[in-house]
């Protein structure tokens, strides 16, 4: 449930539109050596350059965990709003304000750090990240109602962290980087700074007595993500809109299945540039809840990030400063969803 207040509705608008379809790529994570994975790691780095997104097949995550996992937070956000706040420590609830500088949406959300302990809840705080969240807010009880849709978001995460590694380790191969872990490595270790995001857009509202509903809704603003790479899957129903290189949306086509793969800031300045980090959006267009499940893969925050040095190219030049993932989040989190959060990081 979402619950605005008197004129919060009108901010979160859209006009009506219609945008094309995303032709969204392929990669196939379990391609065998030789030949097969040379393809995959081809088909990768041309999906990363051209729009930053594509979806990934043999990636090992078991169908059932996924859906157990789906299934039990949408249990959750059908709970009546009072039980949902009262549970919010355990599980990091929240609802319509998408991080701390003033962004709204048709949105709630739990949202989870992810420690060598497991995922535990995390708090705003000005040291947070874009979708904006500070440190852990430490484990909460075992024997509170939510624990149960923890255990499975903790496996869950078990799951997708290991196929990013492996998106990662594919996508070294690509580049021709001398080691297969120097990307994966960064999301791998113990103190990468890794997120798990479950956000429910609750079907459209329908139209006031005497009044009207806007026909869209935006569910998530228009973003880029800062991590390294985000793996999305979602519930089937449609919303989910990318920007293309030409800067206009498309539509992701719903996939119930299908696991999607952004860009993220930091991999942009990894590759100096070469790689897109997509701009996308969650657009409510729909009278079917959308539940969707992100894992966020960032580096250590202590992690110095600059352009590698095999990917500056002729004349050596660095489209971007060093900077650490810490410096980087404290900056990000004081700015607007759709703002540029890479230009003061640029030489």
């Amino acid at each position: 449930m979402v619950v605005l207040a008197k004129g919060e509705l009108a901010q979160i608008a859209l006009p009506a539109a219609q945008p094309p379809t995303a032709d969204v790529p392929a990669v196939d994570l379990s391609a065998p050596p030789g030949p097969a994975r040379e393809a995959a790691a081809r088909a990768l780095v041309a999906a990363c350059e051209e729009n930053g997104f594509f979806r990934v097949t043999g990636h090992g995550v078991p169908a059932e965990l996924a859906r157990a996992a789906e299934a039990a937070a949408a249990v959750f956000f059908a709970w009546p709003q009072g039980e949902k706040e009262e549970a919010a420590p355990a599980v990091g609830y929240g609802s319509k304000r998408i991080g701390v500088s003033g962004d709204l949406g048709w949105i709630e959300y739990l949202l989870l750090g992810v420690t060598p302990a497991g995922a535990v809840p995390v708090t705003f705080a000005s040291s947070s990240t874009l979708p904006c969240a500070a440190a852990a807010a430490g484990s909460s009880s075992s024997s509170t109602p939510a624990s149960p849709l923890r255990g499975l978001l903790e496996e869950y995460t078990v799951a997708v962290r290991r196929m990013a590694s492996a998106v990662l380790e594919l996508m070294a191969e690509g580049l021709g980087l001398a080691g297969a872990g120097a990307l994966a490595q960064l999301v791998a270790r113990e103190d990468s700074d890794c997120m798990l995001r479950v956000n429910h857009y609750p079907a459209r509202p329908a139209a006031a007595e005497g009044g009207g509903a806007p026909s869209l809704l935006t569910g998530f603003g228009e973003h880029t993500d800062p991590q390294i790479i985000s793996v999305l899957r979602s519930n089937g129903t449609s919303g989910l809109e990318i920007a293309l290189r030409g800067g206009e949306w498309a539509a992701v086509p719903p996939d119930g299945d299908a696991f999607f793969v952004n860009v993220g800031d930091t991999l942009q300045v990894l590759t100096n540039g070469r790689f897109r980090s997509v701009r996308h959006r969650v657009v409510v267009n729909s009278e079917r809840s959308r539940v969707s499940m992100i894992f966020f893969g960032g580096p250590p925050l202590g992690e110095r990030l600059a352009p590698l040095p095999e990917l500056l190219g002729d004349g050596g030049r660095s489209r971007y400063r060093e900077f650490t993932w810490a410096e980087f989040k404290n900056s990000g989190c004081r700015t607007r969803l759709a703002e540029d959060r890479l230009s003061p990081f640029e030489n």
